[in-house]
């Protein structure tokens, strides 16, 4: 049985699959501002050190064990054995133990703290980057919020596509979370030369992409996709890379990884913009969107949409700036609250009153709105972390919980990726179940829910076959898990 009974535009997945209507009406739903059509006629997507010791031993240095340390602040890498390193707000792996002193000492050496490695993925701190100080004054320690907040937010994006439920986005705006995560990353690892955090940046994303993207330009071609010159955008995804119709709902979701790196590459000249004027640029940060609403329509093309998810999400990225330079702690908490009720307020009504024009009160589908929603809601996330030092350590008291959130956000990159040729793939699975009685008999196989279950199975296959191409992005080496 072929894909396209499972893929067709605005239709059902086969057996246990519903009605997803998303970006453009294809699959489990997606982010969506309308589809044009792209060039030569193929759809588009509008992605320590202690006193010397008597006698005196010069410490031997701690053995690094990766190499370059890891970057990419979307998705971090955790430590072991309770005590963690820092990553920006989130930790990187690291092996403990003491420095064994010489054997003609017989004074023992104090403990050396080795420099962490960063992670993994977009937005991961910066090697040589100042550590961060430790929650809750504990050495070594790390805060689990942000990491948490990560991994909510992709469970989100995964049930969102599976369901297509449009409160979803009204319930948790994920990508505005992780766009401001994302920025708070940045701005930390700017602290170094730009050039460098820059092309540190392309390079942890672009391999993952490529390995991800060779399997489904391939199975576009041999259902008869012809390509043009715009296949260049499959190795810079600089514009929303071109596809036929039968990929669409594989290739929809890489206008984040288009935004994302569009961020990062003016991220340099818009934190000294930034830190000019800090609120009042992060309050004008809401303007593209409004423009580009009221006055001034963008082109529905690459461009157009480009410009438009960059809008959209420009305030979420400037408030990770915010954040880290301890701007958003300063503020008042009565002007803050105010502020994000007001937001939320707004976003809200718009998407609610302007069901009739977009056919949807779904955040995806409407920009402004989502842009609104977004910032009111992750603004109190943030807050709460900078002004009331909100912290998840507990999470450590749950060490199976605690160890799924390491892996979300160590590969973080291959679930967004490949979740949806997951859910692809549990429709033609689900549908040969029915050739066995017993499954027929005792599984829910027409339940949206269990389709759910099968595609995080395979989404655990695929982190384990494909994670470890985040691991060599990173110039670290591969392992089946972090």
């Amino acid at each position: 049985m072929s894909w396209e009974q499972y893929g067709s535009p605005g239709q059902g997945q086969g057996q246990g699959q519903g009605q997803g209507q998303g970006q453009g009406g294809y699959g489990y739903g997606g982010h969506g501002y309308g589809y044009g059509y792209g060039e030569q006629g193929q759809p588009y997507a509008p992605p320590q050190r202690y006193g010397p010791v008597q006698p005196y031993v010069q410490p031997q240095p701690y053995p690094r064990q990766h190499g370059e340390y890891g970057q990419h602040g979307e998705y971090g890498q955790y430590g072991q054995y309770g005590e963690y390193g820092q990553h920006g707000e989130y930790g990187g792996h690291r092996d403990h133990g003491q420095v064994e002193p010489p054997a003609e000492s017989t004074a023992p050496l104090p403990p050396v703290r080795p420099e962490p490695d960063r992670g993994t993925g977009p937005g991961a701190a910066e090697p040589g980057s100042p550590p961060e100080p430790s929650p809750a004054g504990r050495p070594g320690g790390r805060d689990r919020y942000f990491d948490t907040l990560r991994a909510v937010a992709l469970v989100r994006v995964v049930t969102y596509h599976t369901f297509g439920w449009a409160w979803a986005g009204l319930v948790l705006p994920s990508m505005g979370i992780m766009f401001g995560l994302a920025g708070t990353l940045m701005a930390k690892s700017l602290e170094r030369p730009a050039p460098k955090v820059v092309r540190s940046r392309v390079r942890r994303l672009l391999p993952p992409f490529w390995f991800w993207g060779v399997f489904v330009v391939v199975a576009m071609l041999v259902h008869g996709w012809m390509p043009g010159w715009q296949i260049v955008y499959w190795i810079v995804p600089l514009g929303d890379p071109p596809g036929n119709a039968w990929g669409e709902q594989a290739w929809e979701i890489l206008w984040y990884l288009r935004t994302y790196l569009w961020f990062v590459l003016v991220s340099p000249l818009l934190l000294r913009v930034f830190r000019l004027a800090p609120v009042p640029v992060l309050l004008a940060s809401l303007i593209p969107i409004v423009v580009f609403q009221f006055a001034w329509q963008p082109p529905d093309d690459r461009f157009g949409t480009g410009l438009l998810d960059l809008a959209t999400y420009l305030f979420c990225w400037v408030l990770g700036f915010a954040h880290r330079d301890g701007v958003l702690a300063r503020l008042k908490p009565a002007a803050v609250v105010l502020l994000s009720l007001a937001a939320l307020a707004y976003g809200g009504w718009y998407a609610l009153a302007h069901q009739a024009e977009y056919g949807t009160y779904d955040l995806d589908d409407i920009p402004l709105a989502q842009a609104f929603w977004s910032a009111g809601f992750v603004t109190l996330l943030m807050y709460s972390k900078a002004r009331l030092g909100v912290d998840f350590a507990g999470l450590a008291r749950f060490p199976r919980l605690d160890r799924l959130v390491t892996v979300f956000n160590a590969r973080a990159v291959t679930l967004y990726l490949w979740h949806e040729l997951a859910l692809i793939l549990a429709v033609p699975l689900i549908d040969q179940f029915w050739n066995v009685p017993a499954f027929e008999t005792y599984l829910p196989l027409n339940s949206q829910w269990f389709m759910f279950g099968v595609g995080w199975v395979l989404i655990a296959v695929f982190v384990l076959l494909c994670g470890w191409v985040e691991d060599v992005a990173a110039r670290k080496r591969p392992r089946l898990l972090p």
